[in-house]
This record gives structure tokens, C-alpha cells and sequence, in this order.
């Protein structure tokens, strides 16, 4: 990419052509020649339109608005499917729940991102497969492969999310972590749009109350059945088309809640000594123990993505990296308990399916640290720890795939 940009620093239309086929590479590559080049007119020119950023929000084109007034009503559709239908919500919501955003979302990236009919065909294979898949199995509400599948199932169909993200530059590891910090900005987007639709609902009923009309079963039946998946669908747009509206705040709340996080977790390490509470013997602390591995692991995903293309100071990769050694004590218990419970109880669905998790996360939290190290030691550039997170996702998808569609038979559906 480097030799390519160089050589062709006058020719506008292989510079287009090069920036279309890799945005991320030619972004980074690009940053890291400027400095050199910064007098060529052309460098100039590329230098003011990747750096740009409009301070008006865009709102994208009439067809952007389209879509997303399709998909939101499509959307309520699907999660108005059992009053429709007289389906039981016991059945549908456990088993649909992530069908009624993430196929949404999903067409909106093959779309945006002109992904080939070859991986379009895949995405839409394994939607439709894991739909059938899902509503096929036995309905037993006290199955622990049901429960499995269902838990499960969202986070199969968020991978197939960053497969349509990643379009036709799925192998690039830069795009992958795109994946992440965009996954990061979503989240703050969401939050910001929930908190203003509860003071808008908030303030709706209190004006209606005041004169006597109660709206509440309205509001229950359609405006929350559309307006909650809605919430989703819009800040993934607004997130896309608008991403200086939040991609300056997600590295911020990185940066303050990794160093609390990690105080918390040595303060709440020692508490567990103190209480006398251990996941060994007690099964819904052990759950609580995991879930808790599972958040930090996710914040130091995020923090790693967004610091491995913003600018982080000495002390922020050891405040990773101590919270990554914390990280791998806590995922160390973790994973003697379960080997633990196995030893003297025998496999479960469930026993087998968080010690496969947890042998998964524990190898890729040693390779993350390993790769913060030689970072913070001058061994290795801050992608490779980016690259060490992304390159392992796949790995998971693997075993997501085996609890969700294997589990159920290899246990006869217990």
C-alpha cells in the first residue's frame, strides 16, 4: 500500500480506485506518509478528505431514510408477530428476539457496502438456516440446550452483522476493528437515543394524565412494540452517516471506566476472600463470576480497538494490560470452578459450554497481554494488539456455532 501511494501520488483516479478497494489500510498508510509528503498538491488534497469533518449532522440520502422507515416498521412487525399470530411470548421472544434488529441491520451494511453476491448468499443462508434451526427445536422450557441456543443466537447473528460491516475487506484485521469501535460509538449512540425517548414517553404521560386520558395500553400495544426496535436501527444509521457525532466520546469512556474497572475488580477479588462466597460450591455466583468476565473482556476489547488508531499515552496500555492480568486471574477461578463442578457432578450442557468459553477467552486474553507488553516495551506497534483481538473472533464463531447447532444433538435436546 505504501509503494502504491507513493508512485501514484498524481494520478487521481488510481488513488480513488486504491482508497475504495482498502479505506481502512489507505487511511492508516496514508496518516503514516503525510508527514513526508505533505508539500505534493495531491497529498494535500487526500490529507483535507480523510480528515474532514462536517460539524452539521447528515441525515444521508432520501433512499438512507427509506430503508430506515422499512426496516423499523418490519422491525415492530416481527416483535408484533405473536400478538398477530397468537404465538406464545415464551416461545418467540427467547428465540426470535435477535431477529427482530440484527437481519435489519445486516441488509443495511450488504447495501451500504456493496458486498459481493457470494457472501451475500452465505449471510443470507445462515440467517434463514439459524430462523428454521431455532424454531425447530422441541419446545421444553426447562431444556438447557434450548436455553444454550437461545443465548447464543445473538451473538451468531452480531458476528454475521461484522461479516456484512466488513463487506468485501472481511480478511482486512483494520476493517474488523472498525467493527468494534463502531460497535463501541453504537452503544453510546443508543444510549443517548434511550434516555431521550424514556423523557419523551415521561412527558407524554404526564401531559395526557393531566387530562384524563390514559394511554398507556397505546402505548404498551404499537409505540414501544416499534419504537424499541427502532432505537437500534436509527443510531446504527446516525452512527454511520454522522460518525463525528460520538467517535470523539467512546475513546473518553474508555479511558475513565478501564482504570475504575480495574480498582474494582481487585477491590471485588478481595471482598469475595472477606465474604467467604466462592464459585466452586455456589452455581449462581459462578454465573455472575462469568457474566462479569464476559463485560471486562468486552471493555477491553473496546479499548483496545479504539486505542489502536487514537492517540493513548504510557499509562493507558498499562492500565490494559494490568486490567488484562486481572482479567486472566479472574478467568483462571472461573475455569476451576467449572473444572471443578465437572469433577464431581459430570458434564452438563451448560458445564461444557462455559468451559469452552472460558478456555477460549483465557487464550485470548494471554495473547492480548502478551501483545500489550511488547508494546508497552517498544517490541511491537499497537495494531498487533488490535490484530491479536480480531484475528481471534473467528475462533468463537466456531464454538458459537457448535453450542447452537450441535449442543441440541450431541446432548438429544436435555
Amino acid at each position: 500500500m505504501r509503494e502504491s501511494i507513493l508512485s501514484h501520488l498524481d494520478d487521481a483516479a488510481y488513488l480513488e480506485a486504491l482508497y475504495r478497494k482498502n479505506k481502512s489500510e489507505f487511511k492508516e498508510t496514508f496518516k503514516a506518509l503525510y508527514p513526508a509528503i505533505e508539500n505534493n498538491n495531491a497529498a494535500r488534497f487526500w490529507h483535507e478528505r480523510l480528515n474532514y469533518e462536517s460539524n452539521s449532522i447528515a441525515w444521508g440520502t432520501l433512499s438512507d431514510l427509506i430503508f430506515v422507515v422499512i426496516a423499523t416498521l418490519l422491525a415492530g412487525f416481527v416483535a408484533k408477530m405473536p400478538d398477530l399470530f397468537s404465538i406464545s411470548d415464551e416461545f418467540f421472544f427467547p428465540r426470535n428476539i435477535g431477529f427482530i434488529v440484527f437481519p435489519f441491520l445486516t441488509a443495511f451494511f450488504i447495501w451500504k457496502n456493496n458486498v459481493n453476491i457470494k457472501t451475500v448468499g452465505i449471510l443470507a443462508a445462515s440467517l434463514v438456516g439459524s430462523l428454521i434451526f431455532i424454531n425447530l427445536l422441541p419446545d421444553n422450557q426447562d431444556s438447557d440446550t434450548l436455553f444454550l441456543a437461545c443465548i447464543h443466537l445473538p451473538i451468531f447473528l452480531w458476528m454475521l452483522l461484522g461479516v456484512a460491516f466488513s463487506g468485501n475487506e472481511l480478511g482486512n484485521f483494520r476493517q474488523r476493528l472498525e467493527y468494534l469501535r463502531f460497535n463501541g460509538d453504537g452503544i453510546v449512540m443508543i444510549g443517548i437515543l434511550a434516555i431521550a425517548c424514556g423523557l419523551v414517553t415521561a412527558i407524554t404521560f404526564g401531559l395526557f394524565e393531566l387530562i384524563g386520558i390514559n394511554i398507556e395500553p397505546f402505548f404498551e400495544n404499537y409505540l414501544i412494540v416499534f419504537g424499541l426496535p427502532a432505537v437500534p436501527i436509527v443510531a446504527t444509521f446516525l452512527t454511520y452517516i454522522n460518525p463525528q457525532l460520538v467517535n470523539k466520546v467512546s475513546p473518553i469512556i474508555a479511558k475513565l471506566f478501564s482504570p475504575v474497572v480495574l480498582v474494582m475488580l481487585l477491590v471485588y477479588l478481595g471482598a469475595i476472600i472477606y465474604s467467604g462466597k466462592d464459585p466452586y460450591n455456589d452455581r449462581e455466583f459462578l454465573l455472575l463470576f462469568n457474566s462479569l468476565l464476559i463485560g471486562v473482556m468486552a471493555l477491553i476489547f473496546f479499548s483496545v480497538a479504539e486505542g489502536s488508531t487514537q492517540k493513548m499515552l504510557g499509562i493507558d496500555f498499562w492500565v490494559i494490560f494490568l486490567l488484562s492480568m486481572v482479567t486472566i486471574l479472574v478467568n483462571g477461578i472461573a475455569l476451576s470452578a467449572i473444572l471443578f463442578r465437572i469433577a464431581e457432578w459430570g458434564f452438563t450442557p451448560n458445564r461444557l459450554a462455559v468451559l469452552g468459553s472460558n478456555v477460549l477467552m483465557l487464550v485470548h486474553l494471554l495473547m492480548i497481554a502478551f501483545h500489550l507488553y511488547k508494546t508497552i516495551t517498544k517490541n511491537s506497534e499497537k495494531l498487533a494488539i488490535g490484530k491479536a483481538i480480531v484475528m481471534y473472533i473467528p475462533v468463537y464463531l466456531v464454538w458459537v456455532a457448535i453450542v447452537l447447532f450441535l449442543f441440541p444433538f450431541i446432548f438429544d435436546f436435555q
